[in-house]
């Protein structure tokens, strides 16, 4: 009997093989689209809460048509951690073939590929939702999500003028400073968030808040929101009265967000009809339905994160690990 192989990728393999670049979002702008096909096997999230020690768990999964495997994710997400030196989020991935079910290979990423993928929606959403010459942008949270929504924008938009506003302010400032130096833009920072987010063009949140920083009176014409923060029931970053001052509203997925994302507290809170219907991030990266209607319309991307990215963003690094000799293999 032929025993497979398996091959193991820890995070410094896999740091020196993927970053946030045009191929990634490449990568993540395909997958939406084959998600638009309506073949995509990608079953509810299963998530456990740790109210304890304020975590979470994840595991997100899908077989998408045309990629030999798919992957399984555990991502938890424990929130004090920073107070212990530790980061907030870790995780692994393992990729299974998806003719046979045999392992292929186990990424031990601590989180970094989920970090890249959920950085590559963003410019996927930003891509297809604002404006083209937007060129300032307002993070919300200087975390390593922040960061890396900033350097995303950076690679589909002028970006020329950045804010970070976050309720620790020495961390917003060096956040900018950091930013500001490797994106060659201007970054300051925000003393409030009401200003922040009324002077630019497109507004990012990237917190794990449990009430809304972003309030409905402060969006502007043209503007565009993507929030990605709100993956559980009790997050929530946009007062739901933001979702009916949009436009257009497009959830990365509509089971998801009706349960997990913005949407779901502007349903609990009477201001969304039960059967509204929004076209999905998918569909109109796909072509299927329209995307951003007037340069002055106000746009919102309520990303709460697929299984079907991570599939997709875990094919790809074992692709550029492979080409690159990358990691250690053994034979189960």
């Amino acid at each position: 009997m032929n025993m497979p192989k398996i091959t193991i990728l820890n995070e410094t393999d896999l740091r020196q093989v993927v970053w946030l670049d045009l191929d990634a979002v490449d990568c993540i702008e395909s997958a939406f689209t084959v998600l638009a096909s309506g073949k995509v096997v990608m079953p509810p999230i299963l998530s456990m809460a740790i109210a304890e020690y304020n975590g979470e768990v994840d595991v997100k999964t899908a077989y998408v048509p045309g990629i030999d495997s798919f992957a399984i994710k555990m991502s938890p997400g424990f929130f004090d951690n920073p107070k212990l030196g530790l980061p907030s989020t870790s995780g692994l991935m393992i990729l299974f073939s998806a003719r046979t079910g045999m392992v292929e290979a186990l990424l031990l990423d601590n989180g970094y590929l989920t970090d890249v993928r959920t950085a590559a929606a963003g410019a996927v959403a930003a891509q297809h939702l604002s404006r083209p010459g937007a060129e300032r942008a307002c993070i919300i949270g200087a975390g390593t999500q922040g960061r890396l929504q900033l350097k995303a924008l950076c690679l589909v938009r002028p970006i020329k003028y950045a804010v970070i506003w976050a309720r620790d302010a020495d961390k917003a400032a060096s956040a900018a400073r950091e930013l500001s130096a490797e994106l060659d833009i201007t970054v300051g920072v925000a003393n409030n968030a009401a200003d922040a987010v009324r002077s630019v063009d497109i507004v990012v949140t990237t917190t794990p808040s449990a009430t809304p920083l972003v309030n409905a009176e402060w969006l502007i014409p043209g503007q565009h929101i993507t929030a990605m923060g709100s993956d559980q029931p009790h997050k929530n970053e946009l007062a739901p009265a933001c979702l009916t001052r949009a436009d257009l509203y497009v959830p990365d997925r509509r089971s998801q967000t009706e349960k997990l994302g913005e949407l779901h507290h502007a349903l609990v809170a009477g201001l969304i009809a039960d059967d509204a219907v929004f076209p999905e991030l998918g569909d109109i990266v796909a072509g299927n339905a329209p995307g951003r209607p007037s340069p002055e319309a106000i746009t919102i991307c309520d990303l709460t994160g697929t299984g079907l990215q991570d599939t997709a963003i875990a094919t790809f690094a074992r692709q550029r690990a492979e080409a690159a000799g990358a990691g250690t293999e053994f034979v189960s």
